[in-house]
């Protein structure tokens, strides 16, 4: 799996180069990240390679496979995000920067595995919800509980607070003082 990911520049002309590669259950194999239990994408990666470096671009399309937030129920989430990276030759070798690669000047490859993976994980929304619960058609346990154990008064019902209510006054007054409502 890790060789098809090296991409060997030094025999590639000066010019545009296009590799794609198909992202499925077998590549999340390598990685320790578990909230991603299968994919189904398509990672189409554009090189320019130039006289003194390397530009690349990913864009990643497809699902992956991951679990509810809300519901623990197994869902496929669509996923779409690109990736800019140039990569510069230097003395040693340098990923402190977001976007520029720093490679020796000796190299004459380069892994985009990495790249792949870290573009695919940052393209997951922070919270991963089952599209069924929006739509209401999400029937779940999990579910009907949490609808039975959320509260059933309204906030406004509930008692204020005579600090807050102070404050309120205040802006009340100014407003009425200065003619706005």
């Amino acid at each position: 799996m890790k060789n098809a990911y090296i991409i060997p520049f030094v025999g590639l002309k000066n010019e545009d180069h296009q590799f794609e590669y198909e992202i499925n259950n077998s590549f999340f194999e390598v990685y320790p990240y578990e909230e991603i239990l299968g994919a189904n994408a398509n990672v189409v990666l554009h090189l320019n390679k130039q006289e003194t470096l390397l530009e690349l671009h990913f864009s990643v399309n497809g699902t992956v496979e991951v679990q509810c937030d809300l519901s623990n129920e197994l869902y496929d989430q669509p996923i779409d995000s690109t990736l800019d990276l140039v990569v510069k030759f230097g003395d040693v070798f340098d990923n402190d920067h977001l976007e520029i690669l720093i490679i020796p000047r000796d190299s004459y490859e380069i892994d985009v595995a990495q790249y792949i993976y870290e573009m695919i994980v940052l393209a997951l929304p922070r919270k991963k919800e089952h599209p069924g619960i929006k739509d209401g058609t999400l029937k779940s346990e999990i579910l009907d509980k949490l609808k039975e154990l959320q509260p059933k008064e309204n906030i406004n019902s509930i008692s204020s607070d005579p600090r807050w209510d102070k404050l309120k006054e205040l802006i009340t007054d100014k407003k009425q003082k200065d003619g706005t409502s």
